[in-house]
């Protein structure tokens, strides 16, 4: 079964360079470009994983975290510039799971979305 990402994020071409490699890796990838649309994508789930920027449009990436996990546990990882050591204890502190600084390496990404996955399935497969 293909795992399905959804990518919240307002930069169109990162988005986009994201989604190419992620589909490369063989994900079926999801968009959206601001924090209302995402939040909605998020919440009509399925996704097993959630790529969240935090500045965005229209509802912060933190709110939407913050909203998202009253209801769900998907594994979300935080993509932001915001690279200080309060973001990132702030982000795993709202709920992140994980927490990678722009730029990075899409090896790095697809590295940890793997690695999230693997210890998702093991959570599942516990239950």
């Amino acid at each position: 079964m293909t795992e399905r990402i959804l990518l919240i994020e307002d930069e169109e071409k990162m988005a986009r360079m994201v989604e190419l490699e992620l589909v490369h890796e063989g994900y079926a990838v999801d968009k959206a470009f601001d924090g209302v649309s995402g939040l909605a994508a998020a919440e009509a789930g399925g996704f097993d994983i959630i790529l969240l920027d935090i500045m965005l449009p229209g509802l912060s990436g933190m709110e939407v975290l913050r909203r998202f996990r009253k209801r769900s546990d998907t594994p979300v990882i935080l993509l932001t510039a915001r690279d200080t050591v309060m973001d990132k204890v702030s982000g795993l502190d709202s709920g992140a799971d994980d927490y990678i600084t722009k730029p990075f390496g899409v090896m790095e990404l697809i590295s940890r979305v793997k690695a999230m996955l693997r210890r998702s399935q093991k959570t599942q497969e516990k239950d």
